[in-house]
């Protein structure tokens, strides 16, 4: 595909290996390092098939991840007298992982103060009313791994025989990009998965999530959840709302 998503929507490395253990409910402490080092492999996997812009630490932790796999399976007796007496080798990870975990948290918090002060405004009088938008404090913006996650699903989901039909029209992102802000000015929202039942092969799947991230990545979308892991949706931005709204003013 000609078409290259370069997005600053990813978060690093050290997301992703949170997110697998909160998704997974594992113990941070007592990570099972080779099943999370195959779920992060998973991960890349679908990055590159995306031809996504993947920074060199999501590698550079991969080769990590195998390094520590590789020293956890080594049967004790093989392995060099020198290691027997180390620590486990995960702990230098756990350091890393619940560092950055409290980091993000104060983060998050700051983040979200930020937000309820900008929300703190007297609108001019000879502003034009905004178009209503729900309340939408019963939901959470998602994770991107979540979107790869659930995209990860529909493609395993989607019928094998849609990967090989030969399709005359194609699809280009600016397309995807129309139908989806033409939807959502009919419907506030969208279930992540309606965007795919119609799709007539692979590349109109591929091309349709490509169009999600660029909308990401313009702040014209959010994607949002009402609980941890629960079904994506998809609603206009309402930033991105109002500012079309006072442009035409």
């Amino acid at each position: 595909m000609k078409y290259k998503v370069k997005l600053e929507i990813f978060e690093g490395p050290l997301d992703l290996l949170l997110y697998l253990i909160k998704k997974d409910e594992v113990d941070i402490y007592d990570i099972p390092i080779a099943k999370v080092t195959d779920q992060y492999l998973e991960y890349l996997e679908m990055m590159n098939m995306l031809d996504l812009n993947i920074a060199g630490e999501f590698i550079v932790m991969a080769a990590t991840l195998m390094q520590i796999k590789s020293r956890m399976l080594l049967p004790v007796e093989e392995m060099p007298q020198d290691e027997m007496e180390e620590e486990d080798p995960r702990s230098e990870l756990v350091r890393k992982l619940l560092e950055y975990k409290k980091f993000k948290e104060v983060s998050d918090k700051l983040a979200e103060i930020e937000a309820t002060t900008s929300q703190q405004y007297t609108r001019k009088a000879e502003e034009r009313p905004l178009p209503e938008i729900e309340d939408e404090s019963a939901f959470f913006e998602t994770s991107i791994f979540d979107l790869l996650s659930a995209f990860s699903k529909i493609l395993k989901d989607i019928p094998k025989d849609t990967f090989y039909k030969v399709i005359k029209d194609k699809f280009t992102v600016a397309d995807k990009i129309h139908d989806i802000v033409h939807m959502l000015v009919g419907q506030p929202r969208i279930y992540f998965g309606n965007l795919f039942k119609k799709a007539g092969s692979k590349f109109e799947i591929v091309v349709t999530f490509l169009a999600v991230l660029e909308l990401i990545r313009l702040k014209e979308i959010l994607i949002v959840q009402e609980e941890p892991f629960g079904e994506i949706e998809i609603i206009r931005n309402p930033n991105s709302v109002k500012q079309t709204a006072q442009s035409e003013t």
